[in-house]
């Protein structure tokens, strides 16, 4: 006789939530759907959330866990022709941060760059027990919200600004020249330029993913 299959447990209960079609829609009645927008408050929402969840100071968004590792290693100075050590990365991960320049070292001196909380329905109940097991292990964590099947979306979150400050500065036109696109004036001149990738999230995924944290059962 075959195993009885049960039904796996719901991570958000209907009770517990505004339907995904109703926050969708909120967020394009709104008219802010690009992550640029200074008026847009889907992204500053889950940035709350995150620093909440994570304690911690600073957290910047991005559109791949990709985008996340390169901000949570640029933020560090951790460029080409440098070494990190990382814990428990995939080949993947490691091509592209081969693809960046940085080594990976094994050494156990080597202050662990980032650690990394894969986020899904399986585990989202248990983010606040899984953030005790890794706090205080490296100066970043990065969060991987992929797995929640909204869109590729991650976060990195840190209590140094000069960290946050470095990785917002990786996403297209950057967080700072926002402010000063208009006179092209510099906003940050002690930041290390760097060339700018299109890491910004969208906030139609930022509103998914901030509901998913928000009506969590812990």
């Amino acid at each position: 006789m075959g195993e009885t299959l049960t039904k796996p447990e719901v991570a958000l209960q209907k009770e517990n939530y505004f339907q995904l079609s109703f926050v969708l829609a909120r967020v394009l009645n709104s008219g802010v759907i690009m992550s640029i927008e200074k008026n847009d408050h889907e992204l500053k929402g889950l940035e709350k959330s995150i620093a909440k969840l994570t304690k911690t100071k600073y957290v910047s968004l991005f559109n791949s866990y990709t985008g996340a590792i390169h901000g949570a290693l640029w933020g560090q100075d951790l460029g080409y022709d440098s070494a990190a050590r990382l814990n428990h990365q995939s080949e993947q991960e490691t091509k592209f941060v081969h693809w960046l320049g940085v080594s990976l070292s094994a050494d156990p001196n080597v202050t662990l760059a980032y650690e990394t909380i894969a986020v899904t329905w399986e585990n989202l109940n248990r983010l606040n027990q899984i953030m005790l097991g890794i706090s205080g292990r490296a100066p970043v964590v990065v969060l991987d919200f992929t797995g929640l099947g909204f869109g590729p979306a991650a976060a990195i979150a840190a209590n140094n600004e000069n960290i946050w400050k470095k990785a917002e500065r990786l996403k297209i036109f950057g967080a700072f020249d926002l402010q000063t696109m208009w006179t092209q004036e510099e906003s940050e001149p002690d930041l290390q330029p760097a060339a700018q990738f299109n890491y910004r999230l969208s906030p139609l995924v930022a509103a998914c993913v901030k509901v998913a944290l928000l009506r969590r059962n812990p």
